[in-house]
């Protein structure tokens, strides 16, 4: 083989070499955004489109508090808390018309929570031990939310219940 047929190959081999390490890192990628029941979180997004909630989400880098064990949800006189944990928001929220919700993020990975009915509240990004609020909706009933991070894993099975 001359020395420019070489370099060729060479040159194919390295491209090879770094497609296959852009797809072990997508494989990565997608593995740390699994549930805990095996399944991964699919590339298509169900997740509202991005907009703002009528009290504006504030975050602090404050370690979060809330229920131990798989995500929680913590109700008081003026509002309550979503605490996520082990890709999870706990049970259902039950607050009054406009209660400022607390979000607490107790997992390593990035969340947020998002109403699956669009501009009805949204919080942004949080890393681990990051919190937000957010006003509940005046309209008594019950809202789903999401991840938009995760909408694999974490689609629809938020509920924060507002009561009138």
């Amino acid at each position: 083989m001359n020395r420019t047929a070489l370099s060729s190959v060479s040159a194919d081999v390295n491209r090879l070499l770094r497609l296959a390490l852009a797809a072990a890192a997508a494989v990565l990628a997608i593995a740390a955004c699994s549930s805990d029941d095996g399944t991964t979180a699919s590339g298509s997004s169900s997740a509202p489109p991005a907009s703002t909630t009528s009290a504006p989400a504030t975050t602090t880098s404050a370690p979060g508090g809330g229920e131990s064990g798989s995500g929680g949800a913590e109700a008081g006189a003026d509002g309550g808390t979503i605490t996520i944990k082990d890709f999870k928001f706990g049970a259902p929220l039950k607050v009054k018309p406009g209660a400022t919700i607390e979000v607490v993020n107790q997992d390593t990975a990035a969340h947020d929570v998002v109403s699956d009915d669009a501009d009805k509240f949204r919080t942004p990004a949080l890393g681990q031990g990051e919190k937000a609020t957010f006003t509940a909706p005046s309209e008594p009933g019950t809202y789903k939310f999401s991840c938009s991070l995760h909408p694999g894993s974490m689609s629809g099975i938020g509920s924060l219940v507002v009561e009138g």
